[in-house]
């Protein structure tokens, strides 16, 4: 709910009171006091008027709320208005981005001053008096003001009013901190008391320390002292607390972390807040200390906390894979613990070790260890990068057990590894370029690069490699992606790993904390002292609750050329009329949306070179190639399946290709104010138009006026290349819903005779512009009849496209 900083200061008044105050009465005028909250009044008014907030309004969002405060004492005070009427429960101060409370009672003792000088201007900041009345208040305010940022904070807002704003409770009610909302809260955390704090974040980013602990300080307070000594930084009342460590003289040294601002915004931020949360949540809060961690630094450490119901399953499997009494016949170390959940629920706490990057993760396993949260030994957890440092740092037991080829082989490296993606496509799809990373400064990038290509970028990868490389024979059971089975750019990769894939389990990634994404992460059970090269597996799959699903086919595809490859010997490169080009990006299904034809390049399009031309002579397999990819809707599960080179059925199927003819016709992004539009499926007649086309490309192609004879390797022989084409009653069905909307918006008076399907759709349904400023057009239209069309349209085109569908794996450009 934010508020435009032009508008007028009763206008704010106004929709503040009607956004947020609704249920109150809100009309009282008293004296100069600019806003009023009160209990309303079912009837005639008999009593006096219970007042609950008494507040200084202030238009635009530069306001400074503690000289707003001061401004309402003043106005207050000058009028004697507590000798008048019941004082409130609150005194309030607000702009239109901002509103702050305070108990009435916490500044009473400021009104009943002697030898004040009351008689001055409020709303003059510059009298001696406003600068008295400052002093006296401003520690008051500065610890004890509540403060709420009317879209940023709306729910916490509306929660603090219903909860406070009642007759005759004394007992402010504030939000209580729990293991629901603690991740919320950091997140404003961030923004608010963060910039305060006196610290080099980079600097202490490298040395293990982030803005979490210290927010963790915050939470496990009381009076703004931490209340648990093993948490990595400390809140002192007035500092922080950090780095804390026996020096040589055996006396323990710390540093200090202090306010910017004397401790304000922290003392503000807080006074929102009920601290310390309920003991029992203590625990689980400092544990999923993950879910804290920034984005950038949770990918690199691998800091991505498996969902039990995933530990639990996978567990199942490795008892499946190697036998029911595995967890005393295996040791087990989880080379990427993090917080160690991974390991939670194994029994032999003798035969397992856990390392990870983090220090302050290290200290979390070993607090969980102190309170048995943990079935761990203190002394097998340990820091240690397993993607630079050397074995020799690793704990006695776990080096001769990795140094003994006997015992290696009753070694499971059992992991969640982190990430650090090179590439993703929207970054692709925006810039064309890749993102460079920590991954590469790895001493695993260094030694494998050569043999892993291209995935050696990935870190998941760095660490499959140097188990399978440095600890053979062992057994690895990793969750990741399905890039190392599936991917292009892993075929090096799989030629280099070297192990045989026992069992194997998906699961939807977006059942994982802190991942959004629609794509299958699967845990996998690798033997490498079985050296074998991936080709294909099946599968288990479990939906989100964890219940079982159809088993799917997993390829490597290493002896599938690429349907680009296909592709490839369509392109037509004798300069003939461009009619539009096909967008390219990927041969996998999660790429599909950026496929697409169009006559408008993005700048990024010509540089990298991601389209070709789209010709007379080679529209009909552009138009099959757009469509297969279109037909074929993306799901979690789908997502890194690889479109290859078809068999050569398809070359028969008349139907098919015109099929795919028309689906394209009807679903483009072609612009007809761009360029001349080469795209119009109708004639001028059929669709009523004001004016003559300036290109009849497509009709006279669908009649075989001028259709080139090189396109009979397409059809079944060259005599019957130029008859008219052939539909399916399904693609009939298209064309005639087509023409109904195009007939509708050539009867409009302002209609452009060339307009293509997108600018028909955004004549109706008009642009929005979005909060980055980008012009978006609107989902939907406001005109009845078109509204109709278009989505009759649509229904007809979902029927073809379902029509489609089972030929994209039946000619083989996609395997089941």
């Amino acid at each position: 709910m934010a508020y435009s900083n032009q508008i007028r200061e009763e206008e704010l008044k106004n929709k503040v009171a009607q956004d947020f105050f609704q249920a109150y009465d809100t009309t009282p005028i008293l004296g100069n006091v600019d806003f009023c909250v009160a209990v309303p009044s079912n009837g005639p008014q008999l009593f006096e008027t219970e007042y609950l907030m008494w507040a200084e309004a202030k238009k635009g969002n530069k306001s400074n709320i503690e000289e707003s405060f001061v401004q309402l004492v003043i106005t207050i005070g000058k009028a004697h208005t507590f000798e008048h009427h019941l004082p409130p429960r609150f005194l309030g101060a607000f702009d239109a981005e901002k509103i702050a409370f305070i108990p009435y009672n916490n500044l009473l003792e400021i009104f009943h001053q002697n030898d004040f000088n009351w008689n001055v201007t409020p709303s003059d900041h510059s009298t001696k008096e406003f600068a008295l009345i400052h002093e006296r208040v401003k520690d008051i305010l500065s610890h004890q003001i509540l403060t709420f940022n009317f879209e940023r904070d709306k729910k916490e807002l509306e929660k603090f009013i219903k909860n406070n704003f009642i007759v005759g409770k004394s007992k402010l009610s504030k939000i209580r901190i729990s293991k629901n909302n603690f991740v919320a809260i950091y997140q404003k955390w961030l923004l608010e008391v963060k910039p305060t704090i006196n610290v080099d974040w980079d600097k202490a980013k490298k040395s293990g320390i982030i803005d979490a602990d210290f927010y963790l300080a915050d939470i496990l307070s009381e009076h703004n002292v931490s209340l648990k000594e093993k948490l990595f930084v400390l809140l002192r009342e007035s500092y922080y607390e950090l780095d804390r460590k026996k020096n040589d003289l055996g006396l323990f040294t710390s540093s200090k972390a202090n306010f910017l601002d004397e401790q304000k915004a922290h003392n503000q931020f807080w006074n929102r807040y009920s601290r310390p949360p309920k003991r029992e949540y203590w625990d689980y809060i400092v544990e999923r200390r993950d879910l804290l961690v920034p984005p950038d630094v949770r990918e690199r450490k691998g800091s991505f906390f498996t969902p039990q119901k995933w530990v639990e399953l996978s567990q199942q499997y490795l008892a499946d894979e190697l036998g029911e009494n595995w967890q005393d016949e295996y040791y087990i170390w989880d080379c990427a613990a993090g917080t160690g959940n991974l390991l939670n629920g194994l029994t032999n706490k003798y035969r397992i070790w856990a390392s990870t990057l983090d220090k302050a993760d290290v200290d979390v396993m070993k607090e969980r260890i102190k309170n048995g949260s943990a079935n761990l030994l203190d002394e097998h957890v340990f820091q240690f990068d397993f993607l630079n440092d050397s074995f020799d740092k690793l704990p006695p037991r776990l080096k001769e057990i990795i140094d003994n080829e006997e015992t290696r082989k009753k070694l499971v490296i059992y992991i969640n590894p982190p990430y650090k993606e090179h590439t993703n496509a929207k970054q692709l799809a925006n810039t064309g370029k890749n993102i460079s990373g920590l991954s590469k400064e790895t001493a695993a990038y260094q030694k494998y690069q050569s043999e892993m290509g291209t995935a050696a970028r990935e870190l998941f990868a760095q660490f499959m490699m140097r188990i399978n490389r440095e600890i053979p024979s062992s057994v690895l059971a990793n969750f990741s992606t399905l890039k190392n089975l599936q991917a292009p750019n892993f075929r090096d990769f799989r030629a280099s790993f070297r192990a045989k894939l026992g069992r194997i389990f998906l699961v939807p990634a977006n059942t994982f904390d802190n991942v959004t994404g629609q794509f299958p992460i699967g845990f996998m059970i690798w033997h490498n002292n079985i050296p074998a090269e991936f080709y294909q597996i099946k599968a288990d799959v479990y939906n989100s609750d964890a219940e079982r699903m159809e088993s799917k086919m997993i390829y490597s595809y290493v002896n599938e050329k690429y349907v680009i490859e296909w592709l490839r010997n369509f392109y037509d490169k004798k300069g003939h009329l461009t009619i539009g080009y096909l967008r390219m990006n990927g041969t996998d299904v999660q790429h599909n949306n950026q496929i697409f034809i169009t006559n408008k390049l993005s700048e990024n399009d010509i540089k990298y070179h991601l389209f070709t031309p789209v010709t007379i002579n080679n529209i009909i397999p552009m138009c099959i190639y757009c469509t297969i990819r279109k037909v074929i809707d993306k799901t979690w599960l789908n997502d890194r399946d690889q479109y290859v080179y078809p068999n050569d059925l398809w070359i028969e199927d008349e139907f098919f290709q015109t099929d795919c003819f028309v689906y394209m016709l009807f679903d483009n992004a072609i612009y007809g104010s761009e360029a001349i539009n080469h795209w119009i499926p109708f004639t001028e007649d059929e669709v009523g138009a004001r004016d003559c086309f300036q290109s009849h490309f497509i009709t006279e192609y669908i009649s075989g006026k001028n259709r080139p004879i090189r396109e009979a390797n397409i059809f079944e022989n060259a005599s019957e290349n130029n008859k008219p084409l052939e539909f399916s009653k399904e693609a009939i069905a298209v064309f005639d819903a087509g023409r109904e909307l195009w007939r509708y918006y050539h009867s409009q008076p302002d209609s452009n005779p060339d307009a293509s399907l997108y600018d028909i759709k955004m004549y109706f349904q008009g642009t929005k512009t979005m909060k980055n400023g980008k012009i978006q057009m609107k989902s939907d239209s406001d005109d009845k009849t078109y509204t109709e069309l278009i989505h009759n349209l649509r229904d007809k085109l979902k029927i073809l496209a379902s029509k489609i569908e089972p030929k994209v794996y039946e000619y083989g450009f996609l395997k089941a």
